[in-house]
């Protein structure tokens, strides 16, 4: 069982706190079953992330491997154990970030290629209905596109935040959003 029921805005609960410390603290220590404890509270949600960004099983696996490796690593540098969720997020995230501009897939395009289009809303219905199809039209679509989608629906960035990591502009974050929700719309018609 996940922490997710435990961690409010990015920190742990008071009664997650203790359990943390302990783990954290063993694990710090070179303890390695604390740190496969540690690892199963988060693999899932951190798996997610990665399977998300990377738009397949293989990278996502590579990329969570490698993030958990880092931050076990660096784990002494951790200032606050309730901080852990948010710590380990944000090194998923850079990694897979890392990956995709390593793997020179990665291509933000420009402020002056984009046209920012109106939002349109969708139902509760239509967004549960279409889970699955969104998630296969997602993998279809380029990795800038994919990455700045992934950070703002799923990973509750803003455009000022994103645009702050990928080192874009807010406008440039604005039109990849825009334009990935029109290509996965446009995928979605197709069938």
């Amino acid at each position: 069982m996940g922490v997710l029921h435990l961690v409010t805005n990015g920190r742990l609960k008071s009664e997650a706190i203790s359990l943390h410390k302990y783990l954290i603290n063993r694990s710090q220590a070179g303890d390695q079953k604390a740190q496969y404890e540690l690892y199963n509270l988060y693999a899932a949600a951190m798996y997610n992330i990665c399977r998300r960004m990377m738009g397949n099983d293989d990278d996502a696996k590579d990329v969570l491997q490698d993030s958990f490796i880092q931050a076990f690593t660096k784990l002494n540098t951790l200032k606050k154990e309730e901080l852990f969720p948010a710590w380990i997020k944000r090194i998923v995230v850079n990694r897979c970030l890392n990956q995709l501009q390593k793997s020179k897939v990665f291509k933000l395009i420009s402020d002056e290629e984009l046209e920012i289009s109106p939002d349109e809303c969708e139902t509760e219905e239509e967004k549960e209905y279409q889970v699955d199809r969104i998630k296969k039209a997602m993998d279809q679509i380029s990795e800038g596109c994919r990455t700045v989608l992934n950070l703002y629906v799923f990973e509750g960035y803003d455009h000022k935040e994103i645009s702050e990591i990928l080192s874009i502009s807010e406008s440039a974050s604005k039109a990849q959003y825009s334009k990935a929700k029109s290509k996965i719309r446009s995928i979605l018609n197709q069938v």
